[in-house]
């Protein structure tokens, strides 16, 4: 069971917005170029959360761009599923953790106001959690991707919830044969289209 709790402190998905930018509650403040809050339609029926942002999205101000943004792209236009009409993106922390290393448990809490703001005023039907930040802050688990990706949990507000591979462990692992990662992926992809038709009936 997800446990974000349903609510936000802040009075819309803006307010959120213009509080992380101005966020020193961690330390990731102190290294980051500029917040990387989120992207997209905020009134997609799909979210998918990511870890942290990276170099390319610190420098840009938007989650998910550069190589891991453009398998990212691919691997949507691949469902059908139109990146900017379709789908809101997101992170657990919203600032670089410094080198790209996963996010620590005190920065994700730090985070998670405005983690709760973005699922409260979005409101998605379905979650894909790419990571295991993403999958330990709202699954509150620890179980390996390669175990539970693909498989539906449920979340606040009748969501469903999927933990899935992170496109940058995908771009270390380029092999498409049955079975490997990236086909994997594809299969869920396939259940993230085949659920979004469903909603969409």
């Amino acid at each position: 069971m997800a446990l974000i709790g349903s609510g936000s402190k802040f009075a819309s998905l803006e307010a959120a917005a213009l509080a992380a930018a101005a966020c020193v509650d961690c330390g990731l403040c102190m290294t980051r170029t500029q917040v990387v809050f989120g992207r997209g339609n905020p009134q997609a029926k799909l979210m998918i959360i990511g870890e942290g942002p990276g170099q390319h999205e610190d420098e840009s101000g938007l989650p998910f761009v550069g190589q891991t943004g453009a398998l990212l792209d691919k691997i949507l236009q691949a469902g059908n599923i139109d990146r900017e009409k379709d789908v809101y993106i997101c992170n657990v922390v919203k600032c670089r953790p410094p080198g790209n290393r996963a996010p620590e448990s005190k920065e994700r809490e730090a985070c998670l106001q405005y983690l709760q703001a973005q699922l409260f005023y979005v409101r998605p039907k379905l979650i894909l959690l790419a990571g295991s930040a993403a999958v330990q802050t709202i699954l509150q688990v620890k179980d390996p991707i390669s175990h539970i990706r693909g498989k539906w949990f449920p979340g606040e507000n009748d969501a469903r919830v999927m933990p899935v591979f992170h496109p940058s462990y995908l771009l270390r692992n380029d092999s498409k044969e049955v079975g490997s990662p990236k086909w994997l992926m594809w299969q869920d992809i396939k259940e993230v289209r085949k659920q979004l038709d469903i909603l969409n009936r």
